[in-house]
């Protein structure tokens, strides 16, 4: 009897000790996430807001990849919230996905968190905007636009077509949201551009965070408190759209009694400028989705990828506008 009981205390441990084992060898990651329950890798993302056609844009194209790569994405609208940005990403590691990405609202701030996210082996992809990190390994890589280019190029169109111009040219500015990198870096961009003509003079400027409301009511008030303005250069279509708005209201006529140049060139913007009433767009796609689909699946297998990849962009007229807008996705 007491050879059977000590059988089957020893059997027991024996069926124990391995029970203990398989739920160790299946619970131990030090690298992130391992994949989903399918077994799919598992992408994190965290996206700005929807504060544009262009952002609807990007984030269609995200999802759509995401399907398309067999992908699973849990994906996050921070409307337009750092503090919303911060929790997703947190929420991501605690989660174990297998890589974070995101569109920061703002450049400066990230420090701790993408700190914590390295320390769970989590590789971390910006899309198209930036940080301003001092630490170049809290991330992996960047992919985006040259925002500085998009506002150098829009000035450098406006310089030529005001070269023989012999008095002042009034601008005002509608730059996008406040502290984010394609508003720093398109005011940048521009203002190094016009510089080349003593007679461009930027008379007014202020964020309209991006959004057609906002920038039709701060074109309201450039118009109330400026009786001459030539030129309005907005940092994206969209405030560009409300801004014709308050012009079309103040009794002027947009394209002609004011010039406009905007970024982004979505299929709203790209009309406005096919009809006359936008004047010259610098473009910046959104259609980040397959890229950033395939660089999630190169940083998870720990290949090398370029610190920086920049999307391929151009500029219209309105010619190439009325010719590109059959065609356009977005």
């Amino acid at each position: 009897m007491r050879t059977r009981r000590t059988a089957r205390v020893i059997t027991t441990l024996f069926t124990t000790v391995l029970l203990a084992g398989a739920v160790t060898a299946c619970g131990n990651s030090d690298t992130g996430g391992s994949g989903g329950d399918n077994g799919k890798l598992v992408l994190g993302f965290s996206q700005v807001g929807a504060e544009s056609g262009w952002r609807t844009a990007n984030t269609t194209s995200i999802k759509e990849a995401a399907a398309a790569a067999g992908i699973e994405l849990k994906f996050d609208d921070a409307q337009q919230k750092q503090e919303n940005q911060i929790k997703a990403i947190r929420n991501f590691i605690q989660q174990k996905v297998d890589v974070i990405a995101f569109s920061p609202v703002v450049e400066s701030g990230w420090d701790t968190v993408l700190k914590e996210a390295k320390d769970a082996g989590i590789p971390v992809i910006l899309t198209d905007r930036a940080v301003d990190s001092p630490d170049k390994t809290l991330y992996k890589t960047f992919l985006g636009s040259d925002f500085v280019k998009e506002g150098r190029l829009a000035g450098e169109w406006l310089v030529e077509q005001t070269k023989s111009a012999t008095g002042p040219v009034n601008i005002v500015e509608l730059q996008g949201t406040t502290g984010s990198a394609p508003a720093n870096d398109r005011k940048e961009g521009f203002a190094s551009a016009i510089a080349a003509n003593p007679n461009l003079k930027i008379i007014a400027s202020q964020s309209g965070d991006f959004k057609r409301a906002d920038g039709k009511q701060v074109m309201e008030q450039f118009l109330k408190a400026n009786p001459k303005i030539d030129v309005l250069f907005a940092h994206n279509d969209d405030m560009g759209l409300g801004a014709l708005e308050a012009i079309t209201a103040a009794g002027k006529t947009p394209g002609k009694d004011i010039t406009i140049i905007t970024v982004d060139a979505v299929k709203d913007g790209m009309q406005a400028l096919a009809d006359g009433k936008f004047n010259f767009i610098a473009e910046c796609s959104p259609l980040l989705g397959p890229q950033l689909m395939d660089l999630a699946k190169k940083v998870h297998a720990g290949e090398e990828v370029p610190a920086r990849i920049e999307t391929e962009e151009t500029t219209f007229t309105q010619e190439q506008a009325k010719e590109a807008l059959p065609n356009r996705k977005y």
